[in-house]
C-alpha cells in the first residue's frame, strides 16, 4: 500500500530544519515561543526545539499571537522593502546624471556605508553600480543611434568621454559598432534558413559571427518577422546550403535532444543578459533550475526577477536552454514558444538523460 502523506505541520518542521527559504510546502510562518519571534523557512538562525515551535500561515497570524518579526530573516519583508527602495533611489539618481555618480554619493543617497550599499545593490539588480551606469549610457547611446543621430553627437549625449571608449569595447555596450547600430543593422547580412520541425516550422538565422535567432513553432512569416525586428536594416538572404548543418541540428534536437545542442552563437545584449545566457548553457541536460535557484547560482539570490526577464529575452532558443528554468513550485512557466512545448523538451531531455 502506498504510504500516507506526512501531516503539513511536520512537512513544515522538515523545512525548518532543512533551511529551504522555497520548501513546496506552501507558506508559512514559524514561530519560537522560548524567545517570542517568528521566523520564515530558511532563516539562518539555529533551528529551535520542535516542542518550541509553532507553525502560522502567516506574519498577520503569527503578529496576532504575540510574536515578533526576527531580525535576521526579515519575515514581514520590511528590511527587503527598505533596502529595496533605496537601490531604486540610486538607480533613480544614475539615470538622471549626465556621467556616472561614484559610489560614495549612491550609497549616501541610499542611506548605507559604501561596502554594503555596493553588496545590496548587486543582491538586487545582479550588477554593480558602474555596470547599471554603463547599461544606462549604452541603451541612451542606442536610442540616440537608432534617431538618426551622428555618432558623435550620440556618444556625447550618453555620457561617454569619447568614441573611441565606444569602439574600444562594442560588444559591451551594443553587440556592434555605432555605425551599425544607427544603421538599424544595415550593411549586415543576416542568412537564414527556413525548415520543417517534429514541433513545426523552424528558422535559423545567422551573421558572419554566428547563429543570432531561433526561432520555431510559428508560421514562417511570423518567424522571419521576429528576426527582422531585430535587425530592421540588414539584409536577410536565404542561405539554405550554407545552414543545412544547424538547421539539422536544431531539428535533431527538437525531435529528440539526446545531447547538447552546441553551436557558434553571435549573442548581442547586455553584460547581465549574456551572463544568464552562459549560466543557462551550464545547467545539464535532462536537469532544470528554478529562477531563484539560477540567480542564486549566479552568485546573485536577490536578482530573480532580472535573471527571468534576461531569460525572456533569450534569441536562441535551444542552443541557450531557457526552457530549462521552471517556476518555483515547478510549474513550467511562460515560454516564448508555448508551455507544451517546453514540456515536451525537458521529457525527451529526461528520456536522454535516463539512457
Amino acid at each position: 500500500m502506498p504510504e500516507a502523506p506526512l501531516p503539513i505541520d511536520d512537512l513544515r518542521w522538515q523545512a525548518v530544519l532543512d533551511r529551504q527559504a522555497d520548501p513546496g510546502c506552501g507558506d508559512f510562518c514559524y514561530a519560537v515561543t522560548t524567545q517570542g519571534v517568528f521566523c520564515r523557512p530558511g532563516c539562518p538562525a539555529r533551528p529551535p526545539l520542535r516542542r518550541n515551535t509553532r507553525f502560522f500561515a502567516d506574519a498577520t497570524a503569527a503578529e496576532a499571537a504575540g510574536f515578533r518579526a526576527c531580525k535576521r530573516c526579515d519575515p514581514k519583508g520590511e528590511r527587503a522593502r527598505m533596502q529595496a527602495e533605496g537601490v531604486a533611489a540610486a538607480c533613480a539618481l544614475i539615470e538622471a546624471a549626465e556621467g556616472i555618480p561614484s559610489l560614495e554619493v549612491l550609497a549616501a543617497r541610499a542611506g548605507y556605508a559604501r561596502h554594503h550599499f555596493l553588496r545590496l545593490f548587486r543582491d538586487i539588480t545582479g550588477v554593480t553600480p558602474r555596470s547599471y551606469a554603463e547599461g544606462v549610457r549604452a541603451r541612451r547611446l542606442q536610442a540616440s543611434l537608432a534617431a538618426g543621430d551622428r555618432v558623435a553627437e550620440a556618444v556625447a549625449g550618453a555620457g561617454f568621454g569619447s568614441e573611441s571608449r565606444v569602439y574600444e569595447d562594442t560588444a559591451r555596450h551594443l553587440g556592434m559598432t555605432p555605425g551599425a547600430a544607427r544603421r538599424g543593422g544595415a550593411g549586415e547580412v543576416i542568412r537564414i534558413a527556413h525548415a520543417d520541425s517534429a514541433m513545426g516550422p523552424l528558422l535559423v538565422g545567422a551573421t558572419a559571427a554566428g547563429i543570432c535567432f531561433i526561432g520555431f513553432a510559428e508560421p514562417p512569416e511570423a518567424l522571419e518577422g521576429d528576426l527582422r525586428a531585430r535587425f530592421p536594416k540588414a539584409r536577410i538572404e536565404p542561405a539554405p546550403a550554407d545552414l543545412a548543418d544547424a538547421v539539422s541540428r536544431v531539428a535533431g534536437f527538437l525531435a529528440e535532444p539526446a545531447a547538447v545542442l552546441a553551436l557558434p552563437l553571435d549573442l548581442r545584449g547586455t553584460a547581465f543578459q549574456r551572463r544568464v545566457w552562459e549560466a543557462l548553457t551550464r545547467i545539464p541536460l535532462g536537469e532544470t533550475r528554478t529562477y531563484s535557484g539560477l540567480a542564486a547560482e549566479m552568485g546573485m539570490p536577490a536578482a530573480t526577477r532580472a535573471v527571468a526577464r534576461a531569460c525572456a529575452r533569450n534569441p536562441v532558443s535551444l542552443a541557450v536552454p531557457c526552457h530549462r528554468v521552471v517556476g518555483a513550485s515547478g510549474d513550467l512557466t511562460g515560454y516564448r514558444w508555448g508551455v507544451p512545448r517546453k514540456a515536451a523538451l525537458l521529457a525527451g531531455e529526461k528520456r536522454a538523460r535516463g539512457r
